[in-house]
């Protein structure tokens, strides 16, 4: 087996047609465009190459077969936030085979290693966290728009190789046909009868407000959340907000406010996925007219959650049951929505699990954050394994 980097057309052609043979015969796989994967290796189009670097690479067997792929990458000022000098791997794909997969890991880890980096975290995306995260070990079933799928043999590949369970990332479902409970409904009118607060869907011509008012609320709640925290920039909002155009359905996106002031937000979007899965990862002419056409279709009856945030002080309020009654009046002038996925939530995010949970939704799937100790004289450290409330984990 050989491995080379992917510095060339020919090479940024194989890398991303890899996955089109591996899940040819895996009818829930739904290839992402190749122009969505090329920017996020392009230093033009990702913002996250200002503060950082990414390198790719294929893996060649004898027979001059393509088999494995992977990219390393990382950010200086997150890199700085943890408490050990981390990178990460991710767009990972290949055989079952233990040979193959320590390879393509041992490339990531070695270039990482020369950059001055002691861990790598994997698999995970060279931006935010919202799409290209994790390692999926539970609930094999079609992935929403964003969410990682693979085969069952990763979890072994991964940890096989050495990286431990860093942090769980759930997901959690609602059955938009089935009644919430009855304590939830009488919270979220109750919110939205307050005085002072109020609830607003995104909206294109104020497009600068709206993202002003995601970054303070993100910036104000994750610190308490994420020990390697780093403050989201307006540039990568502007660029989520950008990618997600063609889907986007402003009364989707929710924002509440106490006395003016952004307090809490709700970002969903309709599954593109639904309708992904006819283009095969290709927007020629023909696709762009087949997505309009399915789009118009109501193909996509399912909508997911991409980005959560709720003001530390805020956040035993009810302000997201208040976010999730606007929302329930969305759906219910558009029928065709069925179903929808929340955003994954880390395992030390008990409030949000908790949240979820009153909601009546139920445990979907579960993906693994891994991490691998490149310096081995540093001892590996769960992420956050204080918060961690056991009462309340999904089984799984």
């Amino acid at each position: 087996m050989k491995i080379n980097t992917v510095d060339d057309k020919k090479s940024e052609r194989e890398f991303l047609d890899l996955p089109r043979k591996l899940y040819k015969n895996d009818p829930k796989h739904v290839m992402p465009f190749d122009n969505e994967i090329k920017a996020a290796f392009d230093p033009i189009r990702n913002v996250h190459f200002q503060n950082g670097d990414a390198c790719r690479w294929i893996l060649i067997n004898d027979s001059g077969n393509i088999i494995g792929r992977i990219a390393a990458f990382y950010e200086k000022d997150k890199a700085r936030a943890d408490y050990v000098k981390s990178g990460g791997c991710g767009f990972f794909e290949c055989i079952n085979s233990k040979d193959a997969a320590n390879l393509l890991f041992d490339a990531a880890a070695g270039w990482l290693k020369d950059k001055g980096l002691e861990a790598m975290t994997g698999p995970v995306n060279f931006g935010e966290s919202e799409s290209n995260w994790g390692c999926l070990v539970h609930g094999f079933e079609p992935q929403g728009y964003g969410m990682a799928y693979n085969p069952p043999y990763y979890r072994e590949l991964f940890e096989n190789y050495g990286f431990q369970l860093y942090y769980k990332q759930y997901s959690f479902h609602i059955d938009i046909e089935k009644p919430f409970p009855e304590r939830f409904w009488k919270i979220a009118e109750w919110i939205n009868k307050r005085q002072h607060y109020s609830f607003r869907h995104f909206e294109y011509r104020h497009t600068d407000r709206f993202v002003k008012d995601m970054v303070k609320v993100y910036n104000e709640t994750w610190p308490h959340l994420k020990d390697d925290f780093t403050p989201m920039e307006p540039d990568s909002v502007y660029e989520i907000l950008q990618k997600a155009k063609p889907i986007l359905d402003p009364e989707l996106c929710w924002f509440a406010y106490y006395k003016d002031e952004p307090i809490a937000f709700f970002i969903f979007l309709p599954d593109a996925n639904q309708i992904l899965k006819h283009l095969n990862g290709k927007l020629h002419l023909y696709n762009k007219i087949k997505f309009l056409y399915l789009k118009n279709r109501k193909t996509m009856t399912r909508m997911r959650g991409s980005a959560a945030g709720v003001c530390p002080k805020f956040q035993k309020s009810g302000v997201e049951s208040g976010i999730i009654y606007q929302l329930k009046k969305v759906v219910e002038k558009n029928p065709h929505y069925k179903q929808v996925e929340l955003s994954w939530v880390g395992d030390f995010n008990s409030k949000m699990i908790a949240l979820y949970r009153a909601t009546g939704a139920y445990h979907a799937k579960t993906h693994h954050t891994y991490r691998y100790m490149i310096n081995k004289k540093i001892p590996f450290k769960r992420f956050m394994p204080e918060k961690v409330d056991p009462s309340i984990q999904p089984g799984v």
